[in-house]
Order: C-alpha cells, then sequence, then structure tokens
C-alpha cells in the first residue's frame, strides 16, 4: 500500500497556508468593502493556534513580520526625506512627546484611583500610548495621505512614539523586579542618540553618491541588493545602540530618499514589503483566541472602551495644543485610537518581570491582545470615520466663510490696488507660488500677491513685488486685492482645507473670475471642484508651468506661442522657476481683447441660465464671443445658456463686476473644463506620433518607442461605447489611443495591462511627456 508523502519541509507548508489564506480572506474581503488589513488580520485568526491550527510555528511568522514591519518602514522613509522630516521636528518632540504623557499619565490615574499598584499602572499607560505604525502608515500610504497635514501629524507622532519606546523598554524592568540603573538607562540613550546623528549625516554626504554608481551599472539585480542592504544592515546597526528594528528602517528610508534615484528604489522595494507587510498583519491576528474573547467579552469590550477614550482625548488635545484645528485633530484622534504592535514586546518585557496589564496576570494579559487585535481590525473604520469627522468640520468652517462672504457688504476703503484691471490674484507666497510670480514678472500680466506670512511679504516687498498683508481666506482682504475685477485668482501652496476656504470666498465674491488651485492629491481636487475651482492642476514644476498657461490662453495669447513658452521653460529645466533672471523668461504683447475676454462656466443654479447671448448682452453689456457645450461650439442664435456650458465673453472690469449677481450660485457645483471633447475631429488619425524621450530616471524600454498612427480620432473603446473621456493618450507602441487615469474607464492604462505595451504619450495640444508603466518613470 503506498501513502503519499509531502516532500516540502514544514516551514514550506506554513509559508503556504499564510500566502494563500491571506490572498483568498484578502480578496473575500475586498468583495465585501473592506479592506485588506482586515482580511489579512482575519486569516491569522482562523489559521493560527487558536483557530485551525495550520500554523503551529510562530517563530517563522514572527520573523517575517518582523520583516514587513522593517519593508514598510523602510518605504515610508524613502517617500518621506530629510527635509520634510525636519519641518515637522516641533510636532515630533511637542507633538509627540505631548501625547504620549498624556495618555500614559490618564492610564495611570484611572488605575491607580481604582486601587492598582503605580508601577503596573504606569507599564499599563506605556501599553496604551503606542499606536500601530504599521497599520496606520500603511493605511495613510494606500490612501495617499502621508504628507497630507494631517498624515505629517501622524506620521510625527509615530515617530515620537518609536523613539519613546527606547526609554520605556529601559524602564520596564525598573518597574518589576529589578533593572538598570539611571546611569544605565542615560547611557543607552546617549548611544541611540549618537547612532541616529551618524545615520542622518550619512545620508547627506554617502549614500547619493553609492547608489549613483550603482546604478550606472544598469543592473537591476545588484541595485535591489544593494537598497536591501542598505534597510535591513541598517536597521541592525541602529538595533545595536536599543533604537527599534523598524525605527532604524525609518532612518534607513530617509538615507535612500536623498538619492536621486530614490523613486526606483521605492519600485524595486514594494513587492517585497507588499508581502512581508501581509505576514505581519496575519502574525497579529494569530495572536487572538477566540474562546477567552467569548468568555470575557465585557472586560475586552470595556478595555476596547478605555482605550479608544483615552487615545481620542489626548491625540485631539496634543494636536490641538499645537495650534492645527479641530480637523486635523479629530482625524488624527480617530485615526491613531489603537495600541501599537510594539506594546506587544512591552507587555513581553513586563511578564518577564512579573508586569501585566492592570495587574490582572494571564487575565490581563488576554484581555489586552483581544482589545487590541480588536482595534487593529477596526482601525480602517476609525481612520475612515475621522476622515469624515475631518470633512464635516472642513465643510463648516467653508460654510461660514462662505456666508461671511456673501453678507458682507463692501467697505468703504482706500484700496491700494484699485487701479489693477483684469488681473491675477496669487493667494499666498510659499514656493510653488515664488516660481510662478517669476515668470508672471516681467510677462506684462498684472497681478497682486496676497499673503499672511511676515517673511514671504518682506521677501516679496524687497524683489518690488506687489504685495497684500492678509488672510487671503477673508473677503477684506480679497476685497482689498481687487478681487471683483480679477480675471483670475491662483492658490498655489495652501494646504488642502485652507484652500477650500480661499476658493469657496473668492467664488463667492467673483463668479466670473477663473479659479486656479494647485493640489497633492486627485482626492483634494475633488472637493476643490465642488466649492468652484474651474481647473485644479497637480503637482511640483510641471503644474506651474501649466497654470502659467492657462493665464496666458485668459489672456487670448495664441496657442502656438503658448505652447513655445511652455517649452522654453521646460528646456531650461525648469531653471525659470527656481531663480530669478535678469531677463524675463516670458514677454506678453497684450492688447485690450487680451483683458476684456473671459471664459466663464455657467454654474448650476445661476440666474443667467436660460438667457440667450442677445438677453445678456442687452441685460449686462457683456458680449458673448462663444458658447460651448460637452466640448461642441454652439450656434449662439439658436442658443440658450445651460448649466455647464463654457462661455467666453467679452467686456470691461466693471461691467464683469456688476453682472456677477447673474453667475452667482448659492450651492457652488463646478463643471469640469478639461471635460472630454468628442471634437476627436482635432485628432489627425493619418497623423504620425513619436516621442523624444528625456528620462527622469532609468528606463530600459526607450527601444520599444516608435512613429506610430492615432487608432481613433479620440479614446477607441469610448467612442465604442458612446463614453465621455478627460484626456487622451497614445501607446507607442501600437497607436491605441486610451483615456487617462482621470476618466473613470482609464483605457490607456487598462491597454498595458492586457498588451504589456510599455510607453505611452499624451496626446493632448502642446504636451509631449511620455510614460513608461513598466519603471514608471516619465519621458
Amino acid at each position: 500500500m503506498l501513502v503519499a508523502t509531502s516532500l516540502a519541509p514544514p516551514f514550506i507548508v506554513q509559508s503556504v497556508a499564510i500566502v494563500v489564506a491571506a490572498a483568498v480572506i484578502a480578496y473575500l474581503s475586498y468583495r465585501v468593502g473592506l479592506v485588506p488589513i482586515v482580511g489579512f488580520l482575519i486569516a491569522g485568526v482562523l489559521i493560527g493556534p487558536h483557530g485551525l491550527g495550520i500554523v503551529a510555528d510562530l517563530s517563522l511568522v514572527d520573523a517575517a513580520a518582523e520583516i514587513g514591519v522593517i519593508l514598510l518602514l523602510f518605504t515610508i522613509g524613502i517617500e518621506f526625506s530629510l527635509e520634510k522630516l525636519a519641518r515637522i521636528e516641533t510636532l515630533i518632540f511637542g507633538g509627540g512627546g505631548l501625547q504620549v504623557s498624556l495618555a500614559t499619565l490618564a492610564v495611570l490615574g484611572v488605575l491607580t484611583a481604582a486601587g492598582v499598584d503605580w508601577h503596573t499602572a504606569l507599564f499599563t499607560g506605556f501599553l496604551v500610548s503606542l499606536s500601530s505604525t504599521a497599520i496606520v502608515l500603511k493605511l495613510m500610504a494606500d490612501r495617499g495621505e502621508t504628507t497630507t497635514t494631517t498624515g505629517q501629524v501622524i506620521l510625527a507622532l509615530l515617530i515620537f512614539q518609536d523613539l519613546a519606546v527606547i526609554v520605556m523598554v529601559l524602564v520596564v524592568p525598573m518597574l518589576g523586579k529589578g533593572g538598570g540603573s539611571t546611569a544605565e538607562i542615560l547611557w543607552a540613550l546617549g548611544k541611540a542618540l549618537a547612532l541616529i546623528l551618524t545615520v542622518l549625516l550619512l545620508a547627506r554626504r554617502l549614500m547619493p553618491k553609492l547608489l549613483e554608481r550603482v546604478a550606472l551599472t544598469c543592473s537591476q539585480e545588484l541595485f535591489l541588493l544593494t537598497v536591501i542592504a542598505i534597510c535591513f544592515g541598517t536597521a541592525w546597526l541602529t538595533s545595536t545602540a536599543g533604537v527599534s528594528l523598524s525605527l532604524g528602517a525609518f532612518l534607513a528610508g530617509l538615507l535612500v530618499s536623498e538619492s536621486r534615484f530614490s523613486h526606483h528604489a521605492f519600485g524595486e522595494i514594494m513587492p517585497l514589503q507588499i508581502l512581508f507587510s501581509a505576514t505581519f498583519f496575519v502574525s497579529v491576528g494569530m495572536l487572538l483566541d477566540l474562546g477567552f474573547l467569548i468568555r470575557h467579552l465585557p472586560l475586552v469590550l470595556a478595555a476596547v472602551a478605555l482605550v479608544v477614550t483615552v487615545k481620542v482625548l489626548t491625540t485631539a488635545g496634543s494636536v490641538l495644543a499645537l495650534g492645527y484645528g479641530s480637523a486635523v485633530a479629530g482625524a488624527s484622534a480617530l485615526t491613531l485610537a489603537q495600541v501599537g504592535e510594539f506594546s506587544f514586546v512591552l507587555n513581553r518585557a513586563g511578564r518577564d518581570v512579573g508586569l501585566s496589564p492592570a495587574g490582572l496576570g494571564d487575565t490581563g494579559s488576554q484581555t489586552f491582545i483581544a482589545a487590541t487585535v480588536l482595534l487593529m481590525v477596526a482601525s480602517p473604520q476609525l481612520a475612515s470615520l475621522g476622515t469624515r469627522v475631518s470633512e464635516r468640520l472642513t465643510r463648516k468652517r467653508i460654510t461660514a466663510a462662505r456666508r461671511s462672504a456673501e453678507a458682507q457688504q463692501p467697505e468703504t476703503m482706500a484700496e491700494p490696488f484699485a487701479h489693477l484691471q483684469h488681473h491675477v490674484i496669487v493667494a499666498g507666497y510659499g514656493e510653488a507660488a515664488k516660481r510662478l510670480v517669476r515668470v508672471l514678472d516681467g510677462s506684462r500680466v498684472p497681478f497682486v500677491i496676497t499673503t499672511l506670512s511676515p517673511g514671504g511679504a518682506n521677501e516679496a516687498e524687497q524683489l518690488g513685488l506687489p504685495v497684500l498683508r492678509g488672510d487671503s481666506s477673508r473677503p477684506h482682504t480679497l476685497r482689498l486685492a481687487g478681487i471683483e475685477r480679477a480675471k483670475t485668482v491662483i492658490v498655489a501652496d495652501d494646504e488642502p482645507a485652507t484652500a477650500l476656504r480661499i476658493v469657496a470666498v473668492a467664488r463667492s465674491l467673483a463668479p466670473t473670475a477663473r479659479i486656479i488651485v494647485r493640489a497633492r492629491y486627485e482626492s483634494d481636487g475633488e472637493a476643490l471642484t465642488r466649492e468652484g475651482a474651474d481647473r485644479v492642476i497637480v503637482e511640483e514644476l510641471e503644474s506651474i508651468v501649466q497654470m502659467f498657461a492657462d493665464v496666458l490662453r485668459q489672456y487670448r495669447i495664441a496657442a502656438d506661442d503658448v505652447a513655445a513658452h511652455q517649452e522654453a521653460i521646460r528646456l531650461g529645466g525648469y531653471a525659470a522657476l527656481r531663480e530669478k533672471s535678469e531677463e524675463p523668461v516670458v514677454v506678453c504683447h497684450l492688447d485690450g481683447a487680451c483683458f476684456d475676454t473671459r471664459t466663464v462656466i455657467a454654474r448650476p443654479g445661476t440666474a443667467v441660465i436660460g438667457f440667450t447671448p442677445a438677453k445678456l448682452q442687452n441685460e449686462t453689456g457683456l458680449s458673448v464671443k462663444a458658447i460651448e457645450r460637452d466640448g461642441t461650439r454652439l450656434d449662439q442664435a439658436e442658443a440658450n445658456i445651460a448649466a455647464g456650458d463654457v462661455l467666453t465673453i467679452e467686456g470691461a472690469a466693471d461691467v464683469f463686476a456688476s453682472a456677477a449677481p447673474l453667475f452667482r450660485s448659492g450651492d457652488i457645483i463646478a463643471a469640469d473644463v478639461d471635460r472630454p471633447a468628442p471634437a476627436a475631429a482635432a485628432i489627425d488619425v493619418g497623423s504620425t506620433v513619436t516621442l523624444t524621450p528625456h528620462p527622469q530616471g532609468p528606463c530600459s524600454h526607450l527601444s520599444t518607442i516608435r512613429p506610430v498612427h492615432p487608432s481613433a480620432p479620440g479614446c477607441e473603446e469610448c467612442l465604442r461605447i458612446g463614453d465621455r473621456w478627460v484626456h487622451l493618450r497614445i501607446c507607442l507602441t501600437c497607436g491605441h489611443v486610451g483615456c487617462c487615469d482621470t476618466s473613470k474607464n482609464k483605457h490607456a492604462t487598462k491597454h498595458f495591462q492586457s498588451t504589456t505595451h510599455p510607453i505611452m504619450r499624451s496626446i493632448e495640444p502642446s504636451e509631449t511627456w511620455g510614460w513608461c508603466y513598466v519603471d514608471e518613470v516619465t519621458l
């Protein structure tokens, strides 16, 4: 009789169980609307020793989970950079120190009042004060929130918590049966600090040169091995000084972030990070004993309630104490309202010296584990709740700002910029606005800067630029800047909540002005568009070029000239945006028509809906030059203005100001001026499209670029199904024309996924950039 035997060693069987269970249950979680992290935790509960018992070697799982945490923190470090870290120094030590102290003291007070020994109460306070770095940063990374204001606050608090673990690990033995002396603790802390400073010094001096040399070999294998060596080597090195492995991995990511190959490194490491991070969440789920949870459900739920209450109150209080608004405080508090993975390490350390959570022995430890796992499972929902609370609080502030703007009557005041007509208001004077102003200045386009920053205002005045000191979200400030006569308002630097308030007030005061906003993420863009922004442009130097081009188009500069000006800035390596030159970068020749013509969206609920061009001219003096609806130019003689129409109107600035009530809506819902234009005949299918690549990083697919003919006059699939698109992209392997990722169907990306053709090019007018899907490099 033959008996089937497995030749696979036990660790392979258990590894397969972990990966398969994580994949299957994560997929099922996705189908029912849960985030993958919850699926991983549930998978751990099912296959762990307290569930089906498929995985018994917890040391193997712990090792894989530790690697997952290291790789997760490494990728976060790459995305962050030393410069960004320095900007939140106060947040880290001020906010983080306050949060950890308040949470620890709150638990200490509650438990000592209940008769628990203060040593045990302080130990329990340490456990509760920490949040899950792995889960929270994973949630923020997936939602693209790491570099938002709320994301930076959360990251700063987590960094301090990781630093605090060093102290806690040294103090816990002293609370139990014995531990190191004060001198030993100070020595350990000094050694850890010295090592961290050494790592940061290497980030500036050595790492960029090292990665440059490795990248020049063009060996993907060598580059990946080098990045892995940096990650694990730095983590191990810092751990020898008593610093947690995860904090060491974060520092390693900061090392790599200083190199211009940081994006390349991020792309190489991400697949490994995803795999091992999943293992970490599975390992956490394995700790939960369902039997204990059922038997002691009231005790566990009470612990959960205590933790959430303490974390929300102390975190929100700490953030508010640093001067942040209630929206940021609420989102941060709910996102961090769980117990962290390092609390498990502390719990084990406490058990070795006779300490247990709340002094309840094994029952306390199991209650702590059960409450922690439940809170980790609930973390995505808590974070989503925090986002909704933040949006609601922000919306209230916006509504109040709009009502204030509508209620206030124009005051009798001496306007310092009363001479400006059809001008540009640049709200804020951060780095992006400075670059934009450099090309506006000298172009003969009139503008004024509004800023609340004394340093920024002083700098602008020293350069001889027109500047108004004041809050750009205040009606008073915008009126002083001549908002009723302004042609364009640009918000280039403010964080999303502030930008929303500026847009709301500006749109209420000037319904015919063009409002252009720079945002970091598309999710921010949706809210800005709802509040009345005509165009939201995303990120960095290219966005500034696009803003400047949009301003020139509004002044009726010829399309060829606009394209030439854009190309001149790009060919100069964006130097014009970085530094002040002796000669103007762009000189425009403007006449009366350039100033008097505006592009205005007829928004839903406005009085102008239903007007004919003749009626609008008779009642206001404004002359309608063109009406565009869904990308098609209408015959004005037969047209009634409808919601969403894009109107080209001519008139004097005071006429626009007097006609403003016709275009003002109580509930502003902006149409998308970049809507798809089924005027696809503009794309000549007989034309030849190619690309002269200027890679902004390593790309191994340039040889696949060839001249192609467009496969269709618009998005091939959208034309077939009768749907709309936003922007068009062309495949440089076969000529397929598809819609961009901003479009709901994303046919260009789907074409790559089905064919693996690596490189596409934008086929939008005046855009010549390309993108390699495989190497994720702009060309």
